[in-house]
């Protein structure tokens, strides 16, 4: 096999060798194509698909005729009914249309909360009524001076929903007792001290109406009227009305905002840096303005531009002006839910009163000079949104610009003056106006993990810059806040509140005869600043009672919340909540 194989390699080789030589030897030659190459398919033998029988015998299909016979058959087959599978439901809570709340502590301290609505109409027609009360009658130690304080308020309202909108009246009136008791340690006698008279009282009584409407040019409005008075012979009146009207367009809406405003009282006694009680201050303060903006709206983002424009008089002292301020804001939703971006950029000349004042701060004196703010504006940005499902967060920078910006500082010790009442020995408070700028950073967060546990932190640091270069007087640089609510179970509840205040500063001065204010003996005081921890725990015996307990100031630290007002050490108070129809 091998020599047949290697035979017929040579053959093959030989004759590949033989057709090289020939082609070595060939010359050059002309080939001529005289028609072209029209390549044809020859037919090829298909088997076809379906091959021809051919049989002698051919079997032929046979007809079957047939028909049915029904016969009736009973059936006792019955089918079952189908039932729904029923989901375990807690029983809906009772609602009680009246409650009532008090309690007592030490310091003798006592609480009243009383509330009852009724309805009429099938609730359209709806009547509420609230009674708020808290007092103290307990003595501090550091202060020769009565520390009582109350305040009770009661308010009413009625509210009637039709189709088309709603409206209502309310009314109420409010008493507070307070007393100028942080005089400066060390500094009177005895027998000075005995004849202070340092209690004030502040009354006040009001009446209004609003009313919303869905479908009509008229949105919104109220218009309310308040008188304000005090035990120094002291009162002020102030009425103001606000409506909103709206203008739907094609895609986006406009909105034209009027307002009427106007304040005016009068003091009694004069200035405390005065050394004489010559003459009282009165104050009559106009103003209107109209605030048109226009609603942009489009997929992840909302733009309202608009402006303020303020016609402002000081009707006492026959001066006007004329103001515009920017009404500007923005959101957009940058990733859904997650991220939300916002800013605003707004200004206002906002109307201040005495019963504001006295709100904010109680000590203050009854000879204030009572003037509006120029807020040029007030510049925002943030971001908001979900970092989980129950984690919320929310931070923002401002920038602000305030004309005759008010701020509580410290009045003069007056040696010199007699008043009736007993506010001028540098133990009440006047109103410094100065043109403040501020800048500051906000951050908060809120944890909601169920309806049984919530918590909420938040903080803000600011800086001050006044046109007077003046410490910006009794306002901090940092404050924070803590909340916290937890059901522990059906019957017990708790809660936590924690508040944190930075440092103040304030100015004791010494009143001289024919000396400006500016030039009296001053010294700078220092607030330190402070903790505040609050815990409230409850038990509920049933759907109607209830019995709580609070504890305040846990550090027992009575810090300063004004220049020489230290506030309550520890206090507890405990009570019951019960809950009727009425």
């Amino acid at each position: 096999m091998a020599r047949k194989i290697l035979f017929a390699f040579s053959i093959v080789f030989s004759a590949i060798l033989g057709v090289s030589a020939q082609e070595r030897d060939l010359g050059t030659e002309t080939v001529t194509v005289v028609k072209s190459y029209t390549p044809t398919i020859s037919d090829a033998f298909k088997i076809r698909s379906v091959p021809v029988m051919s049989d002698s015998i051919i079997l032929t299909k046979k007809k079957i005729q047939y028909s049915i016979f029904s016969v009736p058959v009973a059936s006792t087959f019955v089918p079952a009914k189908g039932k729904a599978a029923t989901v375990q439901k807690s029983a809906p809570e009772k609602l009680y249309n009246s409650s009532l709340s008090f309690g007592l502590g030490n310091f003798n301290n006592a609480l009243l909360d009383f509330y009852t609505s009724r309805d009429f109409d099938r609730g359209n027609q709806r009547v509420d009524v609230g009674l708020n009360h808290f007092s103290s009658r307990g003595d501090l130690d550091f202060t020769p001076l009565d520390t009582d304080f109350y305040n009770t308020a009661l308010n009413l309202s009625y509210s009637n929903k039709g189709r088309d909108g709603s409206w209502g009246l309310f009314g109420g009136g409010s008493h507070r007792l307070y007393n100028w008791y942080g005089i400066p340690e060390g500094v009177f006698d005895e027998a000075t001290i005995a004849g202070i008279d340092e209690q004030q009282q502040y009354y006040s009584a009001e009446l209004g109406a609003r009313f919303e409407q869905s479908e009509s040019v008229l949105g919104s409005g109220e218009f309310k009227v308040k008188r304000f008075w005090d035990e120094v012979s002291s009162a002020e009146n102030r009425a103001y009305l606000t409506t909103n009207l709206e203008f739907p367009l094609s895609q986006d809406s406009f909105s034209l905002g009027i307002l009427v405003d106007y304040v005016g009282g009068e003091f009694a006694n004069a200035d405390v840096n005065n050394t004489a009680n010559t003459a009282g201050i009165n104050y009559s303060l106009f103003q209107a303005g109209i605030s048109p903006s226009i609603l942009i709206e489009q997929d992840q983002l909302s733009l309202r531009l608009g402006a303020q424009l303020v016609y402002g008089m000081d009707v006492e002292n026959s001066d006007s002006n004329f103001y515009i301020y920017p009404q500007v804001s923005a959101t957009y939703e940058l990733l859904e839910d997650l991220v939300i971006i916002y800013g605003s950029v707004k200004g206002e000349l906002r109307q201040n009163s005495y019963a504001d004042f006295s709100e904010e701060n109680p000590f203050v004196s009854p000879t204030l000079t009572v003037q509006p703010t120029d807020r040029q504006y007030d510049a925002r940005i943030g971001f908001k949104g979900q970092l989980l499902p129950n984690l919320s967060y929310d931070v923002r920078g401002s920038y602000s610009a305030e004309n005759r910006k008010p701020l509580f500082k410290l009045n003069p010790q007056n040696d010199f003056r007699d008043d009736d009442k007993g506010y001028t020995y540098g133990n009440s408070f006047e109103l410094f106006y100065d043109d403040v700028k501020t800048l500051s950073v906000f951050g908060e967060l809120n944890l909601d993990i169920s309806r049984n546990f919530s918590l909420g932190v938040n903080a803000s640091v600011r800086d001050y810059d006044t046109e007077t270069d003046n410490p910006a007087w009794n306002l901090p640089n940092v404050e924070g806040s803590l909340f916290m609510d937890v059901q522990i179970d059906e019957r017990w509840y708790a809660g936590a509140s924690l508040f944190y205040v930075g440092e103040r500063e304030d100015l004791f001065s010494v009143a001289a005869p024919n000396t400006p204010p500016s030039d009296f003996t001053s010294t700078i005081l220092t607030l330190d600043s402070y903790f505040d921890a609050n815990v409230h725990l409850g038990y509920r015996f049933s759907d109607q009672l209830s019995v709580y307990a609070r504890a305040s100031n846990l550090a027992n630290n009575d810090y300063q919340r004004w220049a020489n007002f230290r506030v309550q050490s520890f206090q507890v108070l405990a009570g019951l909540t019960y809950k009727f129809d009425f």
